[in-house]
């Protein structure tokens, strides 16, 4: 069953109050569908940004997760081996990232990259004005877009102590918010397209995670296209493992190998001798350029 929007923010927003444990033993959950493949492939048509300017991203098909705090080392290396994962998503930075990450350096970068691993960086950054509840940073809608500028340029350089280069793609998470709320609105997508642009500038490519029924929308919904997320992920929780059954959108819209699809959330899922408490995700989108 879809849950609400005010549920949805709920849930993301409440990981940084989340007991994330990995420990021996528990009974092993598989997922459905094939081990995923990973590809480089031509740079994807995008409407009105800088995409000639870029590296070509690299694309990774297939069964992700994501976590508030990044698994250890030999966690990573278990699963690599023992599940049908090969994506996993981190959180690199953002004033309202919400788990501490003592595993994830530049060092556990490279190697979890060179066991197989495609990582998926995500920047929590400011929140809408309208938001519900207390957060490190929220934009206003005087300064959404400087803001924006500013912590786009954050996502790049936490982007980069962590040796993902320009041709990675980073996430910015946006919670659940009132769509309905004009000068809210207004105020996300300036926010949304100056942190864009900055990627665009330093040769990252732009994605979003959002919500099919609020944030997600209202980035679907805008219709001055300069700017705009390359990559949409979006948060619709219906357990179906795909990108394109279901797509909550114009099937138009973000084709080409640019959409994850977060299909379910809080599930206790054991491989290798390891727990975590992750979210699933169908994905079929670029992920991080790692430096060797």
């Amino acid at each position: 069953m879809s849950l609400s929007g005010a549920a949805l923010s709920q849930h993301r927003m409440s990981k940084r109050h989340r007991y994330i444990a990995w420990a021996a033993g528990g009974v092993t959950v598989l997922l459905g569908g094939a081990v995923a493949a990973y590809a480089t492939v031509a740079t994807p048509t995008l409407p009105n940004t800088s995409a000639a300017a870029r590296p070509k991203p690299a694309i990774f098909t297939g069964n992700a997760f994501d976590t508030c705090t990044a698994p250890s080392l030999a966690a990573m290396k278990a699963w690599r081996t023992s599940s049908t994962y090969r994506g996993a998503a981190v959180y690199i930075g953002g004033k309202n990232r919400g788990c501490a990450q003592p595993n994830l350096t530049a060092s556990w970068v490279k190697s979890v990259d060179a066991v197989g691993w495609k990582l998926i960086p995500l920047y929590v950054g400011a929140q809408p004005p309208c938001q519900s509840g207390t957060r490190n940073e929220k934009m206003t809608t005087a300064n959404a877009a400087s803001l924006g500028a500013t912590d786009g340029n954050d996502a790049i350089a936490k982007a980069a102590a962590l040796n993902m280069k320009p041709g990675s793609a980073l996430y910015l998470d946006m919670e659940s918010y009132d769509v309905t709320n004009t000068a809210c609105n207004n105020a996300v997508i300036a926010y949304v397209k100056a942190w864009d642009h900055a990627l665009h500038a330093k040769g990252y490519w732009a994605g979003f995670y959002g919500f099919s029924t609020t944030s997600a929308k209202a980035v679907v919904n805008t219709t001055n296209h300069s700017e705009i997320p390359d990559v949409l992920w979006y948060a619709r929780y219906d357990n179906v493992n795909s990108t394109t059954t279901g797509f909550p959108f114009d099937a138009k819209r973000w084709t080409g190998h640019r959409r994850g699809h977060q299909y379910a959330v809080n599930a206790k899922v054991s491989h290798g001798g390891y727990t975590l408490t992750l979210d699933r995700d169908a994905w079929d989108a670029p992920v991080a350029v790692v430096a060797k």
